[in-house]
């Protein structure tokens, strides 16, 4: 079996022309990610129909991928069915609840929030390890504390229905922990294509059920938005991010992080007019300047986030 990084996207090698591909590979995914929140807005179905076709969409291209990649999925044991099969369920549970929260708060926030299984990680890692944690984990804790008050406090000022929207977005960075454990059980045996691919077909059969249990809008009248979404968020920002972690350190990755919430923010301002006041900068930047000095903690950055991206 190929060893993680034989692929002829990632050699084992640290050159200087492999970490300037890396480099340009987390700009793309970053932008990319960053607008996935504005497809699932403008898509004419449900949320949790839009997360399911943002899956459904990418399988094809996954598979593609792969076989480019030449990262065969190998054959799985029981066990690791029933853990993908965990993984899968809140996979789409955390897709779902990150769609609703989209329609119901700030773009800015909903990518910031996006990024909170980041904090959980490290925070599971620090239980599991039963370590206390070094000072740029406890400021990095902190900070995501003060900046998550400070956004819920100024989404409920403005509109309760931003901390509905909030909230839900908080709810999803749970089940995208849970579903990040679950696939870094696999991991000793799964190479980063063949993750990808099968987190997003384990998660596409219970999105079915959740977006026709849930009765809304399913089948679109325009396909544009959610093939932009399942192509920009789930083929080319999953899959740069995929590549780019493997050859990046941890800090610049989360710097890089940084680029989703503020395009995000433009966005929201030019399109849906949600200005952002001081205390969602402040709030803002508390959780951007978190992610970073998380993702300079070795506990911040454990097994599962070999697949890790903003949702």
């Amino acid at each position: 079996m190929q060893q993680e990084g034989e692929t002829r996207f990632a050699k084992p090698q640290d050159s200087g022309a492999v970490n300037l591909r890396a480099f340009a590979a987390m700009i793309v995914a970053n932008i990319a990610l960053a607008f996935g929140p504005w497809m699932v807005r403008v898509a004419d179905v449900s949320p949790l129909s839009s997360a399911f076709w943002r899956l459904a969409l990418a399988v094809p291209f996954l598979f593609l991928l792969t076989r480019v990649a030449r990262q065969p999925v190998p054959r799985l044991s029981g066990a690791m069915m029933a853990t993908i099969a965990i993984g899968g369920l809140c996979f789409a549970a955390d897709l779902g609840a990150w769609h609703i929260g989209i329609h119901h708060t700030k773009l800015a926030n909903a990518t910031l929030f996006g990024n909170f299984a980041t904090f959980l990680l490290a925070a599971f890692a620090l239980i599991s390890s039963r370590t206390w944690p070094d000072r740029p984990q406890t400021a990095a804790l902190l900070l995501a504390a003060i900046g998550t008050l400070l956004l819920l406090g100024r989404s409920y000022d403005v509109d309760s229905r931003y901390l509905k929207g909030d909230l839900f977005c908080i709810l999803a960075g749970v089940f995208y922990t849970g579903y990040l454990i679950a696939m870094g059980r696999a991991r000793g045996m799964l190479q980063p294509m063949p993750v990808l691919l099968i987190s997003t077909l384990a998660g596409t059969a219970p999105l079915l059920l959740f977006a026709l249990a849930d009765g809304g809008a399913f089948w679109p009248d325009g396909w544009t938005p959610l093939l932009l979404l399942a192509i920009g968020s789930q083929v080319i920002g999953q899959g740069l991010m995929v590549y780019a972690i493997g050859h990046l350190p941890p800090m610049l990755i989360g710097l890089g992080l940084l680029m989703q919430p503020f395009i995000a923010a433009l966005i929201g301002s030019l399109r849906y007019g949600e200005r952002l006041g001081l205390v969602d900068i402040l709030g803002g930047l508390a959780i951007c300047a978190a992610l970073v000095l998380v993702r300079m903690s070795k506990s911040g950055a454990p097994t599962p986030v070999r697949v890790d991206t903003a949702t």
